[in-house]
C-alpha cells in the first residue's frame, strides 16, 4: 500500500435506499460509487459508510429544522435504522467490517462517532462521496476542512438533484478545500 493511502478513507455518504431511488436509473448513476469502492478496496483503503437515520417517532427532529422537519412530517422512506429506507444501497454493500456510521443531520460528523472512527484509525485525509452534492457532501467538506482533514471529492461519485449546483460546488466552491476528481483519475493516481 502506498504511504499516500494509509491515512485515507472513502467515504460513501447517504447512498441508502430512500435517498438512491430519488435518481430514476439508480442502478447506472451509481455505477461511479460502485468503482469508488471496489478502488478503494482494492487498495487498502478502509471504506466507511454514512447514514441519515432517526428513532421511532423521530425525538430528534426540531420542528425548526426545515429540511428534516419536513422528514419526519411525511415519515419519508422510514428512516429509522432498521427500516429498508436507511440501509446502504445494495449496489455499494459494505463487506464485514466495514464501519456503518449513523448520522443526524446533513453532515456526516453531526450525531455521529464518525470523528472517534477516523481518530482511532488515524485517518487525516478524506475522499467525499454521495448524496447529494449540495447536501452531505457540502456540509462533510466544511466541517471536515474545519477539523484539519485533507480532503478530495470524487466529482461523478457525488450526485444532485440540481446539475448546476452540482457543476459550480465541484467546479468553482469545493476546489477551495479538497482536490476535485473523477474516480477514474483518483483510481489511477493510486497505482
Amino acid at each position: 500500500m502506498p504511504n499516500s493511502n494509509q491515512h485515507a478513507a472513502l467515504l460513501v455518504m447517504d447512498v441508502q435506499n430512500a435517498i438512491a431511488s430519488r435518481f430514476s436509473g439508480n442502478g447506472e448513476v451509481l455505477l461511479p460509487f460502485q468503482k469508488a469502492v471496489e478502488a478503494a478496496r482494492s487498495h487498502h483503503i478502509p471504506v466507511i459508510f454514512v447514514r441519515l437515520a432517526f428513532r421511532e417517532g423521530f425525538p430528534e427532529v426540531s420542528p425548526r429544522n426545515k429540511t428534516f422537519s419536513k422528514i419526519a412530517e411525511a415519515g419519508w422512506g422510514a428512516m429509522t435504522p432498521t427500516d429498508f429506507g436507511a440501509q446502504i444501497h445494495e449496489s455499494v454493500e459494505p463487506l464485514p467490517g466495514e464501519p456503518i456510521v449513523t448520522k443526524l443531520r446533513v453532515s456526516a460528523f453531526t450525531g455521529s462517532d464518525l470523528e472517534v472512527i477516523l481518530r482511532g484509525r488515524q485517518i487525516d485525509t478524506l475522499i467525499l462521496s454521495g448524496i447529494s452534492t449540495s447536501g452531505v457532501v457540502l456540509s462533510t467538506l466544511r466541517e471536515a476542512a474545519d477539523r484539519d482533514f485533507a480532503l478530495t471529492v470524487l466529482s461523478d461519485a457525488c450526485l444532485d438533484n440540481d446539475p448546476e449546483v452540482h457543476r459550480v460546488l465541484t467546479e468553482k466552491i469545493f476546489p477551495r478545500q479538497a482536490e476535485v476528481l473523477t474516480v477514474e483519475a483518483w483510481a489511477a493516481a493510486l497505482d
